[in-house]
């Protein structure tokens, strides 16, 4: 039997998104092409593959099994197609999608934009979100190139690679009337707090390391991203729990103030992950290496930083 490979990334999208408009999208197709290929697969395999239900289409017994198949025979090609590659990033016009959490979006990807900008302009990056669910990325089917955050219980088929750490440390506004250069355990928990809701792992992080250490907040307001938190710090007298490399940030404005936390909150893990697909893409594999070079640099900059103003 011929099968046209063309077909097999519109069953993998089908298969993560279980809805054509959005394969579509994430292929970077029309709906009517991703329906016209899906029709032809069902002609091939003599099989409905996906059936219509009210939220969306549910695969049948032989798209969950051939699905696994399929996303390991496009690896294996991938890994010898892409292998013999030479790779020029001066040169080379390419679009990676990227997977950030909040965290790295804001610490991390101007740096590597900036970067990017210099040695690879041909390069060209789309972002979508991740908060906690590896599958909601694309990342498990390789539609995502890299995931960027805490990566927690990764399949067989993502490789994990731990980047940096971070710990935490409070804003407060320059001319706070009760708190001049550190923050006592009393004053904390006295305060009223800007609480930061972003998705996943590291909401839950910031929580438990708060309940170890004892602390307790009064959180007056949560706020969706890290960008609210200046505009709010800068006109209450409210203080923010935040990642160091963003109070460093956040240091800039002559409005606040960043100070070390009451207590050691200790620290959380910066970290990538991507298919076992693109292992030996040589786009990939020097994003990769550019990504774990910029996060060191950013890291090594702000421990020096630290150690000189100690």
């Amino acid at each position: 039997m011929k099968y046209d490979l063309n077909l097999l990334p519109v069953f993998l999208a089908l298969m993560e998104e279980r809805n054509v408009t959005r394969a579509a999208e994430q292929l970077g197709m029309t709906q009517p092409a991703v329906s016209n290929a899906l029709n032809r697969l069902r002609e091939t395999l003599r099989d409905p593959l996906f059936i219509r239900e009210r939220y969306g289409m549910k695969p049948t017994e032989m798209a969950q099994a051939l699905a696994p198949v399929i996303r390991g025979a496009l690896a294996s090609l991938d890994d010898v197609i892409l292998g013999q590659q030479a790779f020029d990033p001066a040169r080379a016009t390419r679009q990676f999608t990227i997977a950030p959490n909040s965290y790295v979006e804001f610490v991390l990807m101007p740096v590597i934009v900036a970067r990017l900008r210099e040695c690879a302009p041909g390069i060209r990056l789309r972002l979508t979100p991740f908060g906690n669910d590896l599958a909601e990325t694309g990342a498990i089917s390789g539609a995502t190139e890299m995931v960027l955050g805490r990566i927690v219980e990764p399949p067989d088929n993502m490789v994990v690679q731990h980047l940096m750490d971070d710990g935490l440390a409070c804003v407060v506004r320059r001319d706070h009337p009760e708190i001049a250069e550190s923050i006592s355990e009393e004053q904390y928990q006295r305060m009223r707090h800007v609480n930061v809701l972003p998705p996943g792992r590291m909401r839950v992080g910031l929580f438990q390391m708060l309940q170890q250490a004892g602390l307790r907040r009064d959180v007056s307001v949560s706020v969706t991203h890290f960008l609210a938190v200046p505009e709010m710090v800068a006109v209450t007298d409210y203080c923010a729990t935040l990642p160091r490399l963003i109070c460093h940030r956040l240091a800039r404005d002559p409005r606040l103030k960043v100070l070390p936390a009451p207590v050691d909150l200790g620290s959380f893990p910066v970290e990538l992950a991507w298919h076992v697909r693109y292992r030996n893409d040589p786009a990939h594999r020097w994003l990769r290496s550019l990504i774990a070079e910029l996060a060191k640099e950013i890291s090594d900059a702000a421990v020096a930083e630290a150690m000189a103003g100690n």
